[in-house]
């Protein structure tokens, strides 16, 4: 353990909400762990820091260049679009994040959420426990139509890990997969595959599966346009970020039986406010942003930063998502 490096952990409550200890982290330096950090308390908390950790508190250029004691940053997730990773890169400053730590949880909550979309389980358990099996005439009854997933076309909009992992269960299921991707790979597995335009993709697919990072270029990239291309019978899955999607159009498409249904773990705004308009929308569940939380998950990430603090100390950092080994400002 260093007695003078200095760790801060800005949010981490979500990642050891009891039963995933930050020890190894805490055995690498001075350790300071806070549950949640408001906007106005990010300087203060921040402020004797050589590394920040944190997953959803903002690190933007007006408080990037108010650290001049920092000198690493490593996020608690896949996704960096909380920090101005340009910025931090001026400055000299490592940005880390963790990959592929949840790929198999996330695939798998794509499909709990498309599996009660095509079966309706909650609707049909709440029917039964409500004694509608018990008066029923027939030793059998269904709330909405069953959808059965063999045979049917699934549309994954990116191809990374976890749209490969989706992939691989789809083609379980006998799903035929197709998918867009900015570049194609030229290994794309050993799942059959065929990589299609994207207006292609939403106007084929039975299924579509939103597996992409969030840039600045696809913001609310899945709107009136692109759904209004989708089979009456489809529907979205999105367990990407919320921002990918216009919630308005989607609520829309929704309300007017465009799109058959969707299943959502992101909103674009976290936690949800409460006038979204897809709370309002038919045939839309959701999971309040859980499909990266299993515990497996979470143990897997905190190996990996623990791995990635350690890699720094060591003066080779490593999941470097920037470019930091520019001249530092000065000061710094």
């Amino acid at each position: 353990m260093s007695e003078t490096t200095r760790i801060v952990i800005l949010d981490g409550y979500t990642i050891n909400p009891g039963d995933n200890p930050w020890t190894p982290v805490e055995s690498q330096g001075i350790c300071a762990v806070y549950d949640r950090t408001p906007p106005e308390l990010t300087l203060e908390r921040a402020a004797q820091a050589e590394i920040i950790l944190t997953s959803k508190v903002k690190l933007d250029a007006a408080i990037l260049n108010a650290l001049p004691r920092l000198k690493y940053i490593s996020l608690l997730a896949t996704g960096y679009n909380n920090i101005d990773v340009a910025v931090a890169g001026r400055l000299g400053i490592p940005v880390s994040n963790i990959p592929a730590y949840s790929t198999e949880s996330v695939a798998q909550t794509a499909f709990a959420l498309l599996l009660e979309l095509a079966v309706q389980v909650g609707v049909h358990n709440a029917a039964v426990r409500a004694g509608e099996w018990t008066r029923c005439p027939d030793h059998s009854f269904w709330k909405a139509p069953i959808v059965e997933l063999d045979g049917l076309t699934l549309g994954i909009v990116g191809y990374g890990t976890i749209g490969r992992a989706v992939a691989r269960i789809g083609a379980a299921f006998g799903m035929r997969i197709i998918a867009h991707a900015p570049r194609i790979p030229q290994d794309p597995g050993t799942v059959p595959i065929r990589f299609v335009a994207l207006e292609e993709l939403f106007s084929t697919a039975d299924v579509v599966s939103l597996n992409c990072p969030q840039t600045g270029d696809n913001a609310g990239f899945v709107n009136s346009r692109l759904l209004g291309m989708m089979k009456s019978s489809a529907f979205l899955i999105n367990v990407a970020r919320g921002g990918l999607v216009n919630e308005a159009d989607l609520a829309q498409a929704l309300q007017t039986g465009r799109i058959a249904g969707a299943g959502l773990d992101v909103v674009a705004h976290e936690p949800m406010l409460a006038d979204n308009p897809l709370l309002d929308a038919p045939n839309c569940i959701f999971t309040p942003h859980i499909a990266w939380a299993s515990l497996a998950a979470r143990q897997r990430l905190m190996g990996i930063v623990s791995a990635n603090v350690a890699s720094y100390l060591a003066g080779v950092p490593a999941n470097v998502v920037n470019s930091p080994y520019l001249a530092p400002a000065a000061g710094r």
